[in-house]
């Protein structure tokens, strides 16, 4: 009979794991609320350029040569004003008016109409009818100017909130622009979304999914995740609409590629997404083999409670973050 890894692991092995992510867990989620360190980081030399590699700027206007470098290096670029889990409606229409100002801005300066949002930035923790409100005024400015807007998926909690309010707004950019959403391979019903949603020609992004979730909507195991977003990349190379395969993953990469040119699915079929300033070693290696790669660029004053609570949903990022560093072989 065949011996299980977890009965090769030594006694309390687990425990420790578990109570050592806990205890990361909780120290970053205290360090987000210090937001002097965020200050502090962006003023001493020795801290600079780790922000700056991550964060194209603290705002769009100061993301802007970032933004030109990478199209004139062949990418795509898709930008992400920071913020997320508004607490008053004001808030969120200010968020709403602030994505409607980056658009106008965007199409100045003849840059890439590409951005993404989050609803709990919209205002969905206030109300649905809230967040649909701010939502179609983004989308209403995105139509006029043949913008793509993605509404970005967040933590299992918000999944079906998320899908209903695409369909109920996505009338709005009918023949205008297109607004696409999010699917996470970690979330157990990925994959019947992924039938649904192919059906009813939605853009997906696939990614994997950086949020903690119960294992009773998510697979807990990182082989049953890689295995879920192989599955549905397959699926949405074969039939999926102009599909976003987002991964820092060089194996879910090679996959990727090897599968379409198997089935001669053209690069302009498909993209692959990645963050600002992450592996930028495999952004560069997969743009020069000719396949289109869409740059995930974020910006804005929230950077810094953004960055540690994404950190804190699984403190292996952290580990993640060190390595993409440390394999790219070059200094920020």
């Amino acid at each position: 009979m065949a011996t299980s890894s977890a009965a090769l692991k030594p006694p309390g092995q687990n425990v420790f794991s578990r109570a050592f992510e806990h205890a990361m867990r909780s120290l970053l989620l205290i360090l987000s609320h210090r937001r002097f360190l965020g200050r502090l980081a962006t003023r001493l030399p020795f801290t600079r350029p780790m922000v700056a590699r991550f964060v194209a700027g603290e705002s769009l206007e100061a993301a802007l040569p970032a933004i030109r470098r990478l199209h004139e290096a062949g990418f795509g670029s898709t930008v992400d004003i920071l913020g997320e889990s508004v607490t008053s409606e004001e808030a969120a229409r200010a968020a709403a008016s602030a994505y409607v100002g980056a658009l106008r801005l965007l199409a100045d300066n003849g840059i890439d109409l590409n951005v993404s949002l989050k609803l709990s930035q919209m205002g969905l923790d206030l109300g649905p009818s809230i967040a649909r409100q701010n939502v179609g005024r983004v989308l209403a400015a995105a139509g006029d100017l043949g913008a793509f807007v993605r509404i970005d998926m967040e933590d299992h909690s918000t999944t079906d909130a998320t899908l209903d309010l695409w369909r109920s707004l996505r009338p709005v950019m009918a023949g205008q622009g297109d607004v696409g959403v999010v699917l996470q391979s970690a979330l157990r019903r990925t994959e019947a979304d992924v039938e649904a949603l192919i059906a009813e020609g939605a853009r997906i992004r696939l990614c994997k999914g950086a949020y903690k979730e119960p294992a009773s909507v998510a697979f807990s195991d990182k082989a049953d995740v890689d295995a879920a977003y192989l599955r549905a990349s397959e699926r949405l190379l074969l039939d999926g609409r102009l599909p976003a395969l987002a991964t820092h993953d060089d194996a879910m990469v090679d996959h990727a590629i090897e599968f379409a040119r198997e089935h001669a699915i053209a690069p302009d079929r498909f993209e692959f997404q990645m963050l600002y300033g992450i592996r930028r070693d495999l952004q560069e290696r997969v743009l020069a083999d000719g396949w289109a790669v869409r740059i995930y660029v974020p910006t804005g004053r929230e950077w810094y409670p953004y960055f540690m609570r994404r950190l804190a949903e699984r403190p292996a990022n952290v580990a993640f973050l060190l390595k993409s560093v440390l394999r790219e072989g070059r200094r920020p």
